[in-house]
């Protein structure tokens, strides 16, 4: 009996005009389309949200290339499975018949342990293979630095309601066995809310109605069918993946918006659904400085304590002290001062460059630079009373300028007040 390769499988783009979405990097003159015209491939990581071709993407790539392609999961590979794979690539580099560096392509390059990671650096940086890498997780946090040096990373975005209807109607148009059946489309609002910006998403929706719906009737899409369907077979679409941004950015909003209550239901979630903890004590440890910041400093302390805290227990002990750290934010007074402070100051280096530091506060290690008035001047803040003396040490056309302004709380307050104090402002 003939196995039917599923709706998504059977649409996967071979090629760049096939490809639907990530025109911010494959569209005319952006850099993957001109990695993939010039046949000049470099190590890249591909970081995105679940179905949004980040493994299309590296197969049309590989295709293009003409290389020998080679793919790992890091879900079942380990130091074995990738230490054979580069000695593959070494026996395809040195072959007569060698027709371009081998590329190896690493789906959820983030679950590899650090060991595994080190196995690839050699080859890497010795041009054994060329690394191409899948990760929804942040490769500042997952990928070990060695490896991320010797890799670009490119952020792909969610698909957008255009790219899905365009994808939908092409799936009506073009597939072989939906092309042959009356579909008629109502309504998308649903599809595409359900879909979450995932391609795989929508087309998987888009298959569970075709099986379900009699060969002989048409295929209705509209809002509440959609709706209902999807409330009767629950598992036709990847409910953790669709929902993992929105649940977040829930989280998230009830942290800062100060309701404990509607945080640890969304942390219930999260957890319920098998979300990664280190992925939530990451999000904790984010809002304790962009949300609450100087309002309470120990917020910043409880977060790291409960990050690290993850990594040693686990689960399902670890929801214990998420669920200490999630009340203790949710509950503390809220700044975002320093936040605001460093956009200030980085939109301000952005406009006016490098300014030179003021002579007085340079460093002088030579007697040259002592001669050439570094370093003098300068007032040693200890010698003073209190510990403080005014002086100089923006540069001199940023000479009074405010980038940090206090939050309306008593913490923040205190500091302003001794501020004021200090420098009469």
């Amino acid at each position: 009996m003939t196995t039917i390769a599923p709706l998504a499988e059977r649409l996967r783009p071979t090629t760049l005009d096939q490809y639907i979405g990530q025109s911010h990097l494959v569209g005319d003159g952006n850099i993957l389309r001109q990695m993939i015209d010039t046949g000049q491939v470099s190590s890249i990581i591909l970081w995105g949200p679940p179905g949004v071709g980040k493994t299309t993407l590296a197969r049309i790539i590989a295709r293009a290339s003409g290389s020998p392609f080679y793919t790992l999961s890091a879900v079942n590979s380990g130091v074995k499975e990738v230490r054979e794979v580069i000695d593959r690539c070494r026996a395809d580099n040195d072959s007569m018949f060698a027709t371009g560096r081998p590329i190896l392509f690493i789906d959820e390059i983030h679950r590899f342990s650090k060991s595994q990671q080190d196995s690839l650096l050699g080859a890497v940086e010795s041009g054994i293979v060329t690394l191409i890498g899948a990760t929804t997780e942040n490769p500042s946090f997952e990928v070990i630095r060695p490896l991320l040096s010797r890799a670009q990373v490119y952020v792909l975005r969610p698909l957008e309601a255009p790219q899905l209807r365009e994808l939908l109607d092409r799936a009506i148009s073009t597939d072989v066995i939906l092309s042959t059946r009356q579909v008629d489309v109502r309504e998308t609002d649903a599809l595409f809310r359900f879909s979450g910006g995932d391609a795989r998403k929508l087309l998987n929706i888009l298959d569970l109605l075709m099986q379900s719906t009699p060969a002989d009737k048409p295929i209705v899409i509209d809002d509440e069918g959609v709706t209902r369907r999807l409330q009767q077979n629950p598992a036709a679409y990847d409910k953790n993946g669709e929902m993992h941004y929105d649940i977040i950015s829930a989280f998230i909003k009830s942290v800062r918006g100060s309701d404990p209550d509607a945080a640890i239901y969304w942390l219930a979630r999260m957890i319920e659904g098998g979300e990664d903890p280190e992925f939530i004590a990451r999000r904790l440890v984010i809002l304790a400085s962009e949300d609450i910041g100087l309002a309470n400093p120990n917020a910043m302390l409880l977060a790291n304590a409960t990050f690290d805290i993850i990594a040693k227990i686990g689960m399902p002990e670890g929801r214990i002290p998420l669920a200490e750290c999630t009340v203790y934010l949710a509950t503390s007074p809220k700044s975002n001062s320093a936040y605001l402070a460093i956009d200030a100051a980085l939109a301000r280096v952005r406009d006016t460059g490098d300014l030179p530091v003021p002579l007085h506060i340079r460093n002088a290690p030579t007697s040259l630079m002592k001669e050439m008035g570094y370093g003098a001047d300068y007032k040693y803040a200890h010698d003073y009373p209190g510990h403080f003396v005014r002086q100089q040490f923006l540069p001199d056309a940023l000479d009074g300028t405010r980038f940090w302004n206090a939050a309306d709380n008593p913490a923040e307050q205190a500091l302003a007040d001794r501020q004021r104090q200090r420098w009469g402002r």
